[in-house]
């Protein structure tokens, strides 16, 4: 049976950023952290096995409490305060974020549908 439980939007926008994004430049430090922590090289795979705590939930997933992560730095679409004089909406910049990454084994499945 399907969980059809809700699952917030801001989740899934999450997993869709995880999944899609376009910049490879924080999977040094993804293998390195991940590494330190005693997870061998080829069970880290970013994109498929490693996510935010927002795209695990997302994913029906939830991360053990006390598990600590790897913070990446990533860029976030952020509205300016500033006007397209054409458009006549606000205008849209990248700027960086700081976020955790957790391994799959750090999770656990969540149990009875509630996300």
């Amino acid at each position: 049976m399907e969980n059809t439980s809700y699952v917030p939007q801001s989740h899934v926008e999450s997993l869709k950023r995880a999944v899609h994004g376009q910049s490879f430049s924080n999977f040094p430090a993804i293998f390195q952290g991940f590494a330190a922590k005693g997870i061998p090289e080829s069970e880290i795979k970013p994109r498929e096995n490693v996510f935010t705590f927002e795209a695990w939930k997302a994913l029906g997933r939830y991360v053990r409490k006390g598990e600590h992560g790897v913070k990446v730095v990533t860029f976030i679409e952020t509205k300016s305060k500033e006007v397209d004089r054409d458009t006549g909406e606000r205008k849209i910049f990248r700027r960086p974020w700081t976020t955790t990454v957790f391994h799959v084994s750090q999770t656990e499945e969540i149990k009875g549908g509630a996300r």
